[in-house]
């Protein structure tokens, strides 16, 4: 057993590792910044964003799969880099990791607190103060981690099993309403906003370009099945099969909805140009009531909230993770990585929990521009994350190989490689570039107006703080990474491992006859193929 293993407990199992992921990628993203996407780009952009990333996305999970199976860690592919690559490298990489869930968690906050709002605003009630919902919830989540990750999965699971069915329910909703069976009235949309003014590709290839951060940012968090990977029971098992099902879920969920989304919901859409963050104009909201589905916004925004909610206790959940890698691995203070006996790191909890509390900068600044500049910085530091996990597993395989040692004997092979993620890396370094390319030339203030006009003054502003916005979440990353990076490699004298000397054992799980009897596929095709998918 590694040292960063140490106090850690296996509860989870097989279903909560699929759910985790599945809860970690079906949420805000998708529920409402995916109508900003077809409002951007049209039904064909925001097809192919979404497919260009997911197709990114097949690739990194499977080069986590494949060394999550083999050393379950509990820092993941961030403790990888000290091991085949330069300690440096991965404690640049843990700590930005870190840093990425520790500012979801005030994002995702800020959020929940928008999504109240538009209750509030319903019921004429401008008294009730933002940061109540914020501070109730931060007290909720230390709760369910002071239990332990049981008590995490399980939630996980059960919110999971909401939004899927939610998901589920749209596209058999969506299917009827676009053929015309359903809705009031009954109108058959076919394919029609798809011939409209400026679609399939509304703003043209440049647009196209502006979607990908927020759609990197709907998918983002199918990756923490490798951290989740330290407290599977039986990872050679859970880690194969939840990467394996979950790519096939999420594609099918993202692709198939955000094509009916595009087919019913024109790009042109008041409600989705005009969308303040709530569910009202969130598009899955326009097609439920299209299907004359009464109270739909209101049944919307309640499965929002909970998505969220799912969305913060996954992002304790790893944030405490990444701080018990940094403490075991010396590069954050010993006691950070102290474990109760129910494996609750504490002092991690209490460090994220200060961290959570940025959310109440909603009380000066304002949910929505809180929320807003959280994610331009989070979806940057996601890309970033992905292709750095790619190169990993370029430089996994040659050590597996320099040691002389056989890829049959890995416990889990990822498809595709290396041209996979050849496709995937070239895929990434296109939106990481175009994401820092559109930061300096979209968008630029002009001169300020001397004041003489109230709303070209306002615009200014808006436009001001939106280019500001863009240039921190494109560089912000990339400038701070590069200062842990050479600043540790200088004052620690770190040095590249050599492929021939890479750790490549040490935190191996070694399944017990009972796991290896777990892994053997039994019972008639029906019931495996059941078992596949579910």
């Amino acid at each position: 057993m590694a040292a960063e293993q140490v106090g850690l407990k296996r509860d989870l199992r097989l279903r909560h590792m699929i759910m985790i992921a599945v809860s970690g990628t079906i949420g805000t993203g998708l529920f409402l910044t995916s109508g900003k996407t077809i409002a951007s780009a049209g039904p064909g952009g925001a097809l192919l964003a979404y497919a260009v990333i997911g197709i990114w996305l097949v690739f990194v999970c499977q080069a986590i799969g494949e060394i999550a199976t083999l050393l379950p860690l509990p820092g993941a592919f961030n403790a990888w880099g000290g091991r085949i690559f330069d300690e440096a490298f991965s404690f640049q990489m843990t700590w930005m990791y870190f840093i990425n869930w520790a500012l979801t968690i005030p994002a995702e906050l800020s959020a929940a607190a928008v999504v109240v709002d538009f209750w509030l605003k319903q019921n004429n009630n401008t008294s009730f103060p933002p940061w109540i919902v914020p501070l109730i919830i931060i007290v909720i989540m230390v709760f369910i981690n002071l239990v332990g990750v049981k008590a995490y999965g399980e939630i996980e699971y059960w919110f999971s099993i909401l939004k899927v069915c939610t998901i589920i329910m749209f596209i058999i909703c969506g299917i009827l309403v676009d053929a015309g069976a359903i809705g009031n009235p009954k109108i058959k949309y076919g394919m029609d906003a798809w011939h409209i003014d400026g679609a399939p590709f509304k703003g043209g290839f440049m647009a196209f370009m502006g979607t990908l951060v927020s759609v990197g940012y709907a998918y983002g968090g199918t990756e923490m099945t490798g951290v989740t990977a330290a407290e599977s029971r039986n990872p050679h098992k859970h880690v194969p099969k939840a990467v394996n099902t979950v790519l096939v879920r999420i594609a099918a969920f993202y692709i198939i909805s955000v094509f009916l989304l595009a087919s019913i919901v024109r790009n042109d859409d008041p409600l989705l140009l005009n969308a303040d963050g709530t569910a009202a104009g969130a598009p899955f909201t326009i097609v439920f009531q299209k299907a004359g589905i009464n109270a739909a916004a209101n049944f919307m925004n309640a499965v929002v909230f909970t998505s969220i909610f799912s969305a913060i206790n996954s992002d304790f959940y790893v944030a405490t993770r990444m701080l018990l890698s940094l403490s075991r691995n010396g590069w954050a203070p010993k006691r950070v990585g102290y474990t109760n006996s129910r494996g609750v790191p504490l002092f991690a909890l209490a460090i994220v929990t200060a961290f959570s509390c940025l959310s109440l900068l909603t009380i000066f600044i304002g949910s929505g521009k809180v929320f807003g500049w959280f994610v331009s910085i989070i979806g940057s530091i996601i890309f970033q994350s992905w292709i750095l996990i790619l190169l990993l597993h370029f430089r996994f395989r040659y050590c597996w190989k320099a040691q002389g040692r056989n890829v049959n004997d890995l416990p889990y092979v990822s498809w595709g490689y290396p041209y996979g993620n050849i496709i995937a890396t070239v895929i990434g370094i296109f939106c990481i570039g175009a994401t820092c390319y559109l930061s300096i030339s979209e968008g630029k203030p002009g001169p300020k107006p001397d004041g003489s006009d109230p709303k070209a003054l306002s615009d200014w502003s808006d436009n001001r703080d939106a280019y500001a916005q863009g240039l921190l979440g494109a560089w912000f990353p990339w400038v701070l990474s590069a200062i842990l990076f050479v600043s540790y490699k200088f004052t620690k004298g770190t040095k590249m491992v050599k492929a021939e000397e890479a750790d490549l054992d040490t935190g191996r799980f070694v399944p017990t006859e009972s796991d290896k009897a777990d892994l053997k596929v039994t019972g008639p095709l029906w019931k495996r193929a059941i078992k596949f998918l579910i």
